[in-house]
């Protein structure tokens, strides 16, 4: 492993880049801060880095710098994290040559999937290596529930083995947390977890980042530059939204995983990398394939051992377990003193449907942590949909789950959708709704009340 140094540059006379140096410490990084361009040559003159980190404002003051830092350490990775990021600037460093683009604030976990594809890693001891393993693979997931376990007793047979896994689930539902798990938990959890988001990346650069390219093979193409199957060598690919791959890269993906071999773009080398491909999709890639969107022949290689990412509403045992971990991390990021959730709070939880998953649980309490009038997180602190009342369809229960369900939520949802169908099909006449449904007209206008049922066209 090497030792050289991470290059650190600090550009931001705002201050803004604090955050960032301290993480970075946090990981025992070897690291050499400088302040200026100026500095940053005459460093570079005389000393090799790893990677080079340019924490900047805005790129467009430095893009001229950040091709000259291709040229003066073509052998080092290259990062930008943007205090105020833009589109435009993520293009420009990419195309330049950055491997990655950092929206800061930067999230722990974000600055550690780049510093994985920028081949920068901590030291680890012989002493703390199973501790570091531990608390990246399974146990960075919460959740003790039956669905839960079922997808960590899947993680533990597969980590090891060699074939490509897909990871299907709603958005929202932990999907790269798995990924991270099989990554960590297994043999290759000493090398590189590198993480591709399929979706967020323009399709024209898509291909760049995961074969890499020449010098020259194109406009701004200034140095050589490796790609994600490169640079994940003795590790893990992570392909985010896979079902947004255009057909032509579907292609050239089908051939890496059937050879492990590639071409650069305006390369005739061919490369071999040893890497293993997680992928990951919330699209039904059957239909996808029924369309014609999808690839058949990519499809089934990329699903021979599926793991499904179960939603929140499938797992609300787990929760109480999510809300003591969110809280807890916002306390601390926050600097808030959260002691604790309501009861009513913790039922309008369990009450809820979740569209949005545990993604959607972080945001909210993020949001109410933020917002919290005492130490307790009570009803006055949740939002709007909450207090409505929404939850989980009854059809979804085609047999019970292990941590059961709330009953009385379930039937009032059941209720709701009935007495919404009656309006609805009477044309929001309450007489004749009542009478489908068999119930008193005042009574169906209480129920309506109560569910916040309206109308502009009701009529009397």
């Amino acid at each position: 492993m090497t030792h050289n140094p991470l290059l650190l540059l600090l550009l931001d006379s705002s201050g803004r880049s604090a955050e960032l140096v301290k993480a970075l410490q946090k990981k025992e990084l070897p690291l050499v801060l400088v302040r200026s361009e100026a500095e940053a040559r005459r460093w570079l003159e005389a000393n090799q880095c790893q990677a080079i980190l340019l924490a900047v404002s805005s790129l467009q003051p430095h893009a001229s710098f950040l091709d000259e830092l291709q040229d003066a350490a073509s052998s080092a990775a290259v990062l930008v994290a943007a205090s105020e990021p833009s589109v435009t600037d993520a293009v420009v460093a990419l195309q330049a040559g950055a491997i990655d683009y950092l929206e800061a604030p930067v999230s722990n976990s974000r600055l550690d999937a780049a510093l994985d594809k920028a081949g920068v890693r901590r030291h680890i001891s012989s002493t703390d290596e199973p501790q570091t393993k531990t608390t990246k693979g399974c146990a960075a997931i919460i959740g003790n529930s039956s669905a839960m376990r079922h997808v960590f007793s899947l993680i533990k047979k597969v980590c090891d083995a060699e074939t490509t896994v897909l990871v299907r689930g709603e958005s929202g539902t932990g999907k790269e947390l798995i990924a991270q798990a099989l990554h960590y938990e297994g043999v290759r959890g000493t090398g590189p977890f590198v993480p591709v988001n399929c979706g967020a990346i323009p399709g024209e650069l898509l291909e760049s980042e995961l074969f890499g390219h020449e010098k020259g093979a194109f406009t701004h193409a200034i140095r050589t530059r490796l790609g994600r199957f490169e640079l994940a060598n003795g590790g893990t690919v992570f392909l985010d939204e896979i079902s947004e791959m255009s057909p032509m890269l579907q292609v050239k993906l089908l051939r890496v995983l059937q050879e492990k071999e590639f071409e650069r773009i305006g390369g005739t080398k061919t490369i071999s990398s040893d890497f293993r491909v997680v992928a990951a999709t919330n699209r039904d890639l059957e239909q996808e394939v029924e369309a014609g969107r999808f690839r058949e022949d990519l499809y089934y290689r990329l699903n021979v051992i599926p793991i499904e990412a179960p939603p929140l509403r499938e797992r609300l045992q787990d929760i109480p377990l999510l809300v003591e971990h969110f809280v807890a991390r916002f306390n601390r990021l926050r600097k808030k003193k959260i002691k604790g959730v309501g009861d009513e709070v913790m039922a309008r939880f369990g009450r809820y449907g979740w569209p949005g998953n545990v993604r959607e649980l972080e945001n909210m309490l993020e949001r109410m942590v933020i917002l919290a009038g005492s130490d307790t997180l009570c009803a006055a602190d949740l939002p709007e949909r909450l207090l409505e009342g929404g939850v989980a369809p009854l059809e979804q229960f085609e047999e019970l789950p292990e941590e059961g369900f709330f009953l009385n939520a379930v039937l009032a949802e059941f209720e709701k959708r009935l007495i919404l169908q009656a309006l609805e099909q009477t044309g929001w006449v309450k007489n004749r709704a009542a009478k489908l449904l068999h119930v008193n007209r005042t009574t169906l206008i209480e129920k309506m009340k109560r569910f916040k049922l309206v109308s502009s066209s009701a009529e009397a």
